[in-house]
């Protein structure tokens, strides 16, 4: 989530004093010479092509895996770029021919969330974490009606994991206790996606000593992976969303993870996105838990792998510094382009090689501006030849998105334009305004408008247990736990 200003988003979260130890150690890792590790947004336009001098606005988001061979990843790049494998392109697409970039939305980026019925509590002393086989959910039984699965309908609760670690439990509308899953389930969600970082411990990152997730390393591989089979011991479908970043990576900043800042070269910062992507994928694979789709990078609209921290950096990783010319994936520039497709072709490729079904996803947002999202594909699908399954868009009312049968006339385009990909709606809410929501079904419109379209295979609500500026969550705190909230859910009925 990130266009909400791509500041907005856990800051609001309460820090869990509760919590006493870590469920699991990170892991040292060691990438592409061996550095070891693991602004506020923007909200602009893209105006032009990027040969006319135009630079977007800076953004600021294992084992042990050793780099490819020097040719490695260079010859798998060249295979990835096939005419065989390019989607079908309207010859009709061009670049956007106005000049004006839209300015910042905010400056502070740290703006607290409205409602206390959204928040965590602040003390949860009582609560010790449960072992990790308490949390698992069972198993599907064979009285339970089957998912379908022609259609995501998911949701991303990357958060929930922490506050499982506090001992938070759930309460579906009627007061039954259940764990997420199974509420989700019973209310017709039948997919679950979630985010990971890098090395969210390494200074700089999301869990680094001193900011608010400080208490263990969450969104790491070790956590990744244990929430995953608790997906798959569900029977749901798993949507895993690579920020390639320590931190959060959207609109407002991309940071290069701390322990491949010192590579020099564009080919040896893919050849760390491949080790990475692969380790994980086979991580996953292990535990027979292999996504259903992956995200190469968390909206990428103005590139991928583009910033570096400085002494003004701060927990959310605003304030940042771009990387130079010859590594960063800022496609306002030539060079950033090419090192950006060259960097999503890395991660599709080692997605491809442990699980050729797997969808790779590439995702931005920006979607009120139907001249950003015309550049962006044209320059990713049919200038860069960049071969990803499915195109996600973030989509928010609250942020300038108008509503989703707004939205319709833009995605039947791109539907049109590129009869060979997929699309989904990575991320929504439905609010209206800073923590506000009409209740006018607006939530269930999404879902709605998108499956009515050609080759739309789903649709993600953005963090159901959290409230903020991007409209209100669908829980609310009752003490130390979470009971779903019955106005909220009218719009996601039981089945």
């Amino acid at each position: 989530m990130g266009y909400k200003q791509g500041c907005f988003r856990v800051r609001h979260l309460c820090r869990f004093g509760c919590v006493a130890a870590m469920v699991a150690a990170e892991a040292l890792f060691v990438a592409c010479g061996g550095d070891s590790g693991s602004g506020a947004g923007y909200d602009f336009e893209i105006v032009g092509d990027s040969s006319s001098g135009l630079s977007l606005p800076d953004l600021g988001d294992s084992s042990e895996v050793q780099p490819l061979s020097s040719s490695g990843i260079s010859s798998a790049i060249a295979s990835l770029s096939s005419s065989a494998m390019e989607p079908s392109l309207s010859s009709t697409v061009e670049p956007p021919k106005s000049s004006a970039v839209e300015p910042p939305r905010s400056s502070s980026g740290m703006e607290p969330p409205r409602s206390s019925d959204s928040r965590p509590p602040h003390s949860s002393s009582a609560h010790n974490p449960p072992p990790s086989s308490e949390t698992v959910p069972p198993p599907s039984s064979a009285s339970e009606p089957l998912l379908d699965f022609g259609f995501y309908t998911g949701a991303d609760i990357s958060t929930v994991q922490e506050y499982e670690r506090f001992g938070a439990k759930f309460f579906d509308v009627d007061g039954t206790e259940k764990d997420i899953f199974t509420l989700l389930k019973d209310h017709g969600f039948n997919a679950i996606r979630l985010k990971t970082f890098v090395s969210p411990k390494a200074k700089y990152g999301y869990a680094a000593a001193g900011c608010e997730h400080d208490a263990e390393a969450y969104a790491d591989k070790d956590h990744i992976v244990a929430y995953a089979k608790k997906i798959k011991a569900a029977g749901m479908a798993f949507l895993l969303d690579i920020h390639y970043s320590d931190n959060w990576a959207d609109p407002g900043k991309q940071i290069i993870p701390e322990r491949w800042r010192k590579v020099n070269s564009s080919d040896a910062l893919a050849d760390s996105v491949y080790a990475y992507t692969l380790d994980l994928m086979n991580a996953l694979k292990q535990v027979n838990a292999v996504p259903e789709m992956v995200q190469i990078g968390n909206e990428t609209t103005p590139g991928i792998l583009i910033h570096v921290p400085n002494n003004k950096t701060d927990c959310w990783g605003n304030n940042v510094d771009k990387a130079s010319t010859a590594i960063n994936g800022d496609m306002g520039t030539s060079s950033g382009k090419a090192n950006a497709a060259k960097y999503f072709k890395a991660g599709i490729k080692a997605v491809k090689e442990v699980s050729p079904s797997t969808k790779t996803v590439l995702h931005i947002e920006r979607i009120r501006q139907a001249n950003t999202v015309t550049w962006w594909m044209t320059e990713i699908f049919k200038n860069q030849k960049v071969p990803a399954d499915v195109m996600g868009f973030s989509a928010y009312t609250a942020y300038g998105d108008k509503a989703p049968d707004d939205w319709k006339s833009l995605f039947q385009t791109v539907t049109s334009s590129y009869p060979n990909l997929e699309f989904i709606v990575a991320e929504y809410n439905g609010g209206d305004a800073d923590n506000h929501y009409n209740f006018d079904g607006s939530r269930k419109r999404t879902t709605e408008m998108v499956k009515g379209l050609d080759r739309w295979i789903g649709t993600f609500f953005w963090e159901p247990t959290l409230g903020g500026a991007w409209g209100p969550a669908l829980f609310d705190w009752k003490g130390s736990n979470l009971q779903a909230n019955s106005k909220a859910f009218e719009e996601f009925p039981m089945r």
